[in-house]
């Protein structure tokens, strides 16, 4: 038997075109346009970005002034568990207006006191060190909240706006080589 190679490539071609061209219109309006639909009529979120990959949906946020991130980082996990299944959501939020130097240099101020609350597990700790830092100039808008799963930490300098989001699970680090 003989192959002839224009009908065995035009078939190949067409076959590998119909598969990923249905895998990825599967991925468009089954889980992305859905989710975003859902995103965009959230409270507080002023846009949304979105993207796939293999292990993890990434949506990037920005949120309006008025907006709540735990309320909002939680409306966006229930979203996604309903359009996305079991694909970890990883979430980046930002302020409309983005931040500003005096928020990053009070974060950077702050992040080893917050970095060791949430590794001793004294979570009281984080608003107090942020009150702290933001009594030591113009008026700062501080909010530190809590979940079962995330502490969130909004920093406001005005129109601008700072958003953390950290996990409350410790990372697994395994076993010292020299043990």
């Amino acid at each position: 038997m003989k192959l002839r190679p224009v009908p065995l490539i035009v078939t190949l071609v067409v076959s590998s075109g119909l598969l990923f061209g249905g895998w990825f219109a599967y991925q468009a309006l089954a889980m992305k346009d859905p989710f975003l639909e859902r995103v965009a009529a959230l409270d507080g979120v002023a846009d949304a970005d979105f993207a796939m990959e293999r292990d993890r949906a990434l949506v990037s946020v920005k949120l309006a002034e008025d907006a709540n991130l735990r309320e909002t980082v939680q409306e966006l996990e229930k979203a996604a568990r309903a359009s996305l299944g079991s694909r970890r959501l990883a979430i980046e939020a930002e302020g409309v207006h983005g931040t500003n130097d005096r928020l990053e240099s009070i974060w950077s101020v702050a992040l080893f006191d917050v970095a060791e609350a949430m590794e001793t597990g004294k979570y009281s700790n984080i608003p107090k060190v942020m009150k702290e830092l933001s009594a030591s100039g113009a008026p700062l808008v501080v909010l530190a909240e809590m979940d079962d799963e995330n502490v969130y930490i909004t920093l406001r300098d005005g129109e601008h706006a700072k958003y953390v989001v950290l996990p409350r699970r410790a990372s697994v680090t395994g076993v010292w080589p020299n043990e």
